[in-house]
């Protein structure tokens, strides 16, 4: 049983059956999914939620679809891990890492993927597609694999190969379009319109948003019930940023925590930072800009839910990020020599921000603050391969890796 109640425009608050529907009829603004909370009050408690699976799952109560039948590969309950040393090279005292990397398809979209799925085969679907840069394709691939549905996954042609064969492995139908990613979800929005699949980011993207939340519940229940006072978190279409927020929000309307005063920053890469100009200017209207960055990922120059996510970065005093490519690598060795993570690019971006906004004195030293790491660096080794040291090459004798390990310590490397 699921506590959703209906579909509720975010403009003029109209409100639709809880169908295949992402825009309003009326006004063309974006629906969400709203609940039954004092029901959910009712029914929850930090006591259930303990006892639940070590996944998402665990917060079936808050989610738009039937538990009982999901299709469950494992997504969530990932580690929140004390970023002790991270937090000394940044003069940060409680900073936090929520490592998503660990999932099954290694992102974050395990979550969004796992409700979307759901919802989408109680409403009869049996065929799930995506517009993606990567992420989404590989996690589509793989719950449609496990529910023994199609899958038609579109993404753009120079995506990194990682990413390819994370989604051709898994036997979908995968199309490269030649273009960005904006150019592939245009595409798949008018495709929407004629197939009759379910595009987890298009005609059933209400329900696929709200797995994001669950990062909120996790790292809510992880800290000992109580909400972070800062979150750093990357936007792409916006969605993860602000549903984030909306899973503090409902913990605390039910009861669970009380109210979070969290601040929400955000993190973009300067080569596609329509968020982060509007707010570095001041404005809450964003223009749309053509990605140029390695961070394809989070390349996406028109955002969904930019405008809100300018809303939340004024409504809770956050601040917003844009780092170079640069800083991009510089910010995933960071992560991995300081903490043992290796993060995609759009870590990279995170932990860059982070540093970023705490050398501007956007983060205050004693904030309880978590930086959500949303994908694995195995999918972008391209992007940092030649950042790295080379390997040392030697023969089988004594005398011959001590001349080599020598003249790299000469060097200054260890």
């Amino acid at each position: 049983m699921s506590f959703a109640k209906n579909l509720r425009c975010r403009e003029c608050h109209r409100e639709y059956a809880l169908e295949a529907r992402h825009v309003c009829d009326f006004c063309f603004g974006p629906v969400e999914v709203t609940y039954d909370y004092d029901a959910i009050r009712k029914s929850v408690s930090r006591d259930r939620i303990e006892r639940g699976p070590a996944s998402l799952w665990r917060y079936r109560d808050y989610l738009p679809c039937d538990p009982d039948a999901a299709i469950d590969i494992g997504a969530g309950f990932t580690p929140l891990i004390r970023a002790k040393n991270l937090g000394k090279a940044l003069g940060l005292n409680h900073l936090y890492i929520k490592n998503d990397t660990v999932n099954p398809t290694w992102s974050f979209k395990d979550r969004v993927v796992a409700v979307a799925a759901s919802r989408a085969r109680e409403l009869g679907y049996d065929k799930l597609a995506c517009a993606s840069t990567g992420n989404l394709a590989n996690s589509v691939s793989a719950h449609a694999a496990a529910a023994g549905m199609e899958a038609v996954v579109f993404i753009p042609h120079d995506l990194e190969l990682g990413k390819v064969l994370g989604s051709s492995i898994y036997g979908p139908t995968l199309v490269k379009v030649r273009g960005n990613y904006d150019a592939v979800n245009r595409l798949c929005a008018e495709l929407a319109g004629s197939y009759n699949w379910a595009f987890v980011n298009v005609n059933v993207r209400p329900y696929y948003s709200e797995g994001s939340k669950t990062l909120g519940f996790e790292v809510a229940e992880q800290l000992g019930w109580r909400a972070p006072d800062h979150c750093v978190v990357p936007i792409a279409s916006g969605s993860l940023f602000v549903k984030i927020r909306k899973g503090l929000q409902e913990l605390w309307k039910t009861g669970l925590i009380d109210e979070p005063k969290t601040r929400m920053s955000g993190a973009q890469a300067a080569g596609c930072s329509p968020v982060a100009t509007a707010w570095q200017e001041g404005s809450m209207n964003f223009r749309p800009q053509r990605p140029n960055t390695i961070a394809k990922s989070l390349a996406i120059g028109n955002p969904a839910d930019g405008y809100y996510s300018l809303v939340q970065l004024k409504e809770t005093g956050g601040a917003c990020g844009s780092v170079t490519d640069d800083e991009i690598v510089a910010g995933m060795k960071l992560l991995a020599e300081t903490e043992g993570i290796f993060a995609e690019t759009a870590g990279g971006v995170t932990i860059a921000s982070l540093k970023q906004l705490a050398e501007q004195g956007r983060i205050h030293p004693d904030e309880l603050t978590v930086a959500f790491i949303t994908g694995a660096g195995f999918k972008t080794v391209e992007a940092v391969a030649e950042a790295l040291n080379p390997p040392l090459e030697i023969d089988a004798t004594i005398e011959s890796f001590e001349a080599a390990y020598g003249a790299r310590l000469a060097q200054g490397v260890a």
